[in-house]
């Protein structure tokens, strides 16, 4: 279903509450944790996502939300906002302004709405269902008549070497079979690359083993601005559990990057 003007409205209110927090953080040396996985955390994380989390109950308290900071609430409610106040938080905490506030609405189960916000270069991208993708409330477009070898792929990339529980030997491969495979290779900039994608600057986005709060602001950003985004298998995505990601400017390019992962 089409997404209101009332939610649309919302989210980027959301954006805003965000940005006015981190940009109060950004490049003040905070203090760094490590979580079980041994992904950085910061004040600024918690102190965002609670920001969030405290508008959407007060204006829609039977709202789901899943967060990847604060846990999850009412799962099981119509409409869920999913949560990642700081994507890249160790752009956030080395001061470099890739990272950016992911938020999502799912639907009974699907993904409608998405903000993709960097809010110290205030570049803001919004797209759902039935609204089409923008950037700063002008049209965003993926690019067109790119193939594989002439692409511009991001990734995670190399860190994946590192932390071999974030993906397994086989997906490594199938990650350095489409790297080596693309015109061009950027990696790191988390979900940033989605908005990249989104406006035409880059052709394919993959990433292994994302949590449902780093992609599914992206799924209706990338879709609203003409762009395919799955997972490994072409299968849509599932907000509801870990997944591999591709997504990628056209279904021609989308299918060629598949083959690259399969063999």
């Amino acid at each position: 279903m089409p997404v209101t003007q009332e939610l649309v409205g919302f989210a980027g209110l959301l954006a805003d509450t965000a940005g006015v927090v981190l940009r109060r953080h950004f490049r003040r040396g905070l203090a760094v944790e490590s979580k079980s996985d041994l992904s950085p955390v910061t004040a600024a994380d918690r102190e965002t996502e609670a920001a969030l989390r405290g508008a959407i109950e007060k204006r829609f308290p039977k709202h789901g939300v899943r967060g990847e900071e604060l846990g999850s609430i009412r799962l099981d409610a119509e409409y869920v906002w999913v949560l990642d106040p700081i994507d890249g938080t160790r752009s956030f905490i080395t001061g470099k302004p890739l990272f950016t506030t992911l938020i999502g609405l799912v639907h009974r189960g699907e993904a409608v709405l998405g903000v993709i916000d960097q809010p110290i270069t205030r570049e803001r991208w919004l797209g759902g269902v039935g609204v089409d993708t923008t950037l700063n409330g002008q049209p965003a477009r993926v690019r067109s008549g790119v193939g594989l070898d002439d692409a511009a792929l991001y990734t995670t990339g190399p860190v994946y070497e590192g932390h071999p529980t974030w993906a397994s030997q086989p997906e490594r491969d199938a990650l350095r079979r489409l790297i080596d495979a693309a015109g061009q290779r950027h990696y790191s900039a988390d979900g940033y690359a989605f908005g990249l994608l989104a406006g035409g600057w880059c052709d394919v986005v993959v990433e292994a083993a994302m949590e449902p709060h780093d992609f599914c602001a992206a799924i209706p950003v990338v879709r609203g601005a003409g762009g395919v985004i799955t997972d490994w298998d072409g299968a849509p995505l599932d907000w509801s559990r870990k997944s591999n990601v591709l997504a990628a400017a056209s279904t021609t390019l989308h299918a060629a990057a598949l083959v690259r992962l399969r063999r």
